[in-house]
């Protein structure tokens, strides 16, 4: 059976479960974060605006990737470029528009980075991990066909559902996250770093089986920014550690 993308409908309004879903992985990652804010000493209006900023900006760069990406569509179609809705949000790009506004933010209201960092990293992966779904009922990021026993009906054929696989993974990297911040050997920045590394090892692998990979030339970019982003966190949290060797 093919999901139904729209949730129900209000008059001519029609509510998406792509939106549900974002909206849903977006208050339970604020919640986590704000509630670890809290334990840490920050204050909490302080932090609840640095997400009322960094989420909105972080969906706009996750869409500009999408849509830089995919421009010989959307040059042709400029009307559905902010149409986030019917799904197009690259999580690279959401990722560094995050990192840029969280850094400035800091900066602005003497924050140390990395703790602002290590305290949104858990909930960054849980609402990946949520937000995986909405692909689900938009029938998209899925993979190659297979005969696997898992294999879902997605766009008339039996295919590897790598929404699934990257949600699972996701959660995973989330709980993960959670024991690692209370390791007495933690450095600040390490929990952040680590979930860098540690998606980005999930996404490498998963994006193998996916069949509308953005592309840069030849190569899918989704791997070439996870092979860049595992080098990069793994080498600054050995940087950081090695005085401790």
């Amino acid at each position: 059976m093919v999901p139904n993308p729209i949730a129900f409908s209000i008059g001519p309004l029609s509510i998406r479960w792509y939106g549900i879903l974002m909206a849903v992985a977006l208050l339970i990652g604020t919640k986590l974060a704000l509630d670890e804010a809290r334990r840490q000493g920050i204050d909490e209006d302080t932090f609840l605006n640095l997400i009322l900023i960094g989420a909105p900006l972080g969906w706009l760069g996750a869409r500009l990737y999408y849509v830089i990406f995919n421009w010989s569509y959307y040059s042709q179609h400029p009307i559905e470029i902010p149409m986030i809705w019917r799904g197009g949000l690259a999580i690279h790009g959401g990722l560094t528009a995050a990192i840029l506004v969280g850094w400035w933010y800091a900066k602005r209201h003497n924050l140390d980075f990395w703790q602002i960092a290590d305290i949104t990293a858990p909930s960054l992966a849980l609402g990946q991990a949520i937000g995986r779904w909405g692909n689900f009922f938009n029938q998209e990021a899925y993979g190659y066909p297979t005969s696997l026993p898992w294999a879902m009906y997605i766009a008339g054929q039996w295919r590897h559902p790598t929404f699934l696989y990257e949600s699972i993974w996701d959660f995973l990297v989330f709980l993960v996250l959670l024991r690692l911040r209370r390791h007495p050997k933690i450095k600040p920045g390490d929990v952040f770093l680590s979930y860098l590394a540690l998606y980005s090892v999930g996404r490498f692998i998963v994006e193998g089986f996916r069949t509308d990979s953005l592309m840069l030339g030849s190569l899918r970019a989704a791997q070439v920014a996870s092979v860049g982003i595992i080098i990069a966190a793994t080498y600054i949290i050995w940087q950081r550690h090695k005085s401790q060797v």
